[in-house]
């Protein structure tokens, strides 16, 4: 592995030296806040079309499109199977190829943005809705696949990645993630407060999705996040060069493979990551049929979107303190607690308010952000901690598999959404739901993530092992490693 100089303009080479004659690589900028911006949008473009996805994706194809709740869970679940191939094979194609001309990650910006853009709209076009069920339901698997398998895997890997090589400083990776996190919850404002106010209208009383106003949507969100793309590629600087080893010195997949099975911070936090985001995303995946139905007024779910991204935007300025503080691990087990208390009283309350829903509902959501807003900086302490156990940098290889329990999550909550949904008896069509299945909607939205919650705080607490003191361990140990390696060389 190299040292830490500025990454080079262009194919991995010898560094530069007195005996070679080799005019130096350009100095990179220092990191600063055009940093943390530009990473920043780099996820406000991710969640424009992910966020879009997980918010509308199942009751468009239900509501809209007629399918089969069930069939939809069944798709969301099965292709996070497709996606265990596409994103590790994914992450170990860029750890491999050598580092383009702006460096290893950055490219991948330019090379997707465009795909991932159109294929989001397709997703959400109507052009079948009143074909026959297995054309819509084609349509379905297909547009699904080729953005959250394809696209969607290609642009988000590296992305990801990026925030390794941005910076080696702890301090400076957590203002990252919590810039990344800001730039989802932007996204999140767009999406789920905005959005709802535009696609919802109300026909004989009663609220429902509309199908063309949903593909105007998703054109206004893929054409932002294109923007936001762009403003990410020309803020982020990667500065530290990881070149690839030489085929005959480096791992082999298989070998790779193993080394990472039994890294215990890698799967401890894709088993704590994974617990959290099936509740959180099952949140996201009922609140439309709660306000919808249980409340009869689906353009409420702005009102409660908005209080539930509000204690994420007053938790953002203090977020890389408190972590620094208690520790990342240590603040997010916390934050799952108060999740925790928060779904399991509005269960108890069994409230018929939509103020009081949208309180709990709010705390619930701030128990994430404790969590949520520090989750892409224990990334990079697993990546570090991996260099330390095995010698070799897998940047895009760890993030991968992250990035596959993020969707594995996010399957198993529309998958568990939609098989629930369908359990209760709900009905698809817009029809009138009866009593025992808002009933079983509510429960689904309060009792359910609570218990999740608890499991994932679990998790974090016991089984990923990366607290305060073995992250500042790692940190000094690497700085002594690439130390010497700079000696060496």
């Amino acid at each position: 592995m190299s040292t830490i100089p500025p990454p080079l303009a262009g194919p991995a080479r010898p560094p530069a030296s007195a005996e070679s004659g080799q005019a130096p690589a350009p100095a990179k900028r220092p990191f600063s806040f055009r940093d943390k911006i530009g990473y920043m949008f780099g996820d406000f473009g991710n969640d424009f079309t992910f966020l879009l996805q997980s918010s509308f994706f199942m009751i468009f194809y239900t509501n809209v499109m007629g399918i089969n709740a069930g069939h939809v869970g069944t798709l969301l679940f099965l292709a996070r199977i497709l996606d265990a191939f596409t994103d590790v094979g994914a992450g170990r194609l860029i750890d491999t190829l050598r580092p383009g001309r702006t460096g290893r990650f950055k490219p991948w910006l330019l090379r997707i943005m465009i795909p991932v853009a159109v294929a989001a709209v397709l997703m959400f076009s109507p052009f079948l809705q009143d074909g026959a069920y297995g054309a819509r339901l084609a349509w379905m698997i297909v547009t699904y696949i080729l953005w959250g398998s394809v696209f969607y895997t290609l642009i988000n890997i590296p992305y990801g990645s990026m925030a390794s090589v941005i910076s080696n400083k702890p301090g400076e990776r957590s203002s990252l993630s919590v810039f990344r996190s800001l730039g989802g919850t932007l996204a999140n404002l767009a999406i789920s407060v905005i959005l709802p106010l535009v696609v919802y209208v109300q026909i004989d009383g009663r609220s429902e999705l509309s199908g063309n106003r949903m593909m105007f949507a998703a054109i206004v969100c893929a054409v932002l996040a294109v923007f936001c793309y762009l403003l990410c590629f020309v803020n982020v600087e990667e500065r530290i060069a990881t070149p690839p080893k030489p085929q005959g010195e480096r791992m082999g997949f298989a070998k790779t493979m193993g080394t990472l099975i039994t890294n215990r911070a890698l799967t401890g936090i894709v088993a704590g990551a994974l617990l959290m985001l099936i509740g959180m995303m099952m949140l996201m995946a009922i609140m439309p049929y709660v306000f919808n139905e249980y409340f009869n007024h689906g353009s409420l779910l702005s009102v409660v979107n908005l209080a539930g991204l509000l204690p994420t935007l007053l938790l953002v300025p203090f977020a890389t303190m408190l972590g620094k503080r208690f520790g990342k691990k240590e603040f997010g087990v916390f934050g799952m607690g108060i999740a925790v208390v928060a779904g399991v009283i509005l269960f108890v309350l069994r409230t018929d308010s939509s103020i009081v829903f949208t309180f709990g509902y709010a705390v619930m959501q701030l128990g994430i952000a404790c969590i949520n807003l520090l989750i892409w900086a224990l990334i990079t302490d697993v990546i570090d901690y991996q260099e330390i156990r095995t010698g070799e940098r897998n940047d895009a290889t760890v993030y991968a598999l992250y990035s596959w329990a993020r969707k594995l999550g996010q399957a198993f909550a529309g998958g568990l959404a939609g098989w629930a949904l369908a359990a209760i008896g709900y009905q698809s069509g817009g029809v009138q739901q009866s009593e025992a299945v808002l009933d079983g909607i509510y429960g689904l939205a309060t009792l359910f993530p609570a218990i999740i919650f608890a499991l994932a705080g679990l998790a974090f607490a016991f089984w990923y092992p990366l607290s305060k003191k073995r992250v500042n361990d790692n940190v000094a140990t690497l700085e002594r490693k690439h130390a010497d390696e700079g000696v060496q060389a």
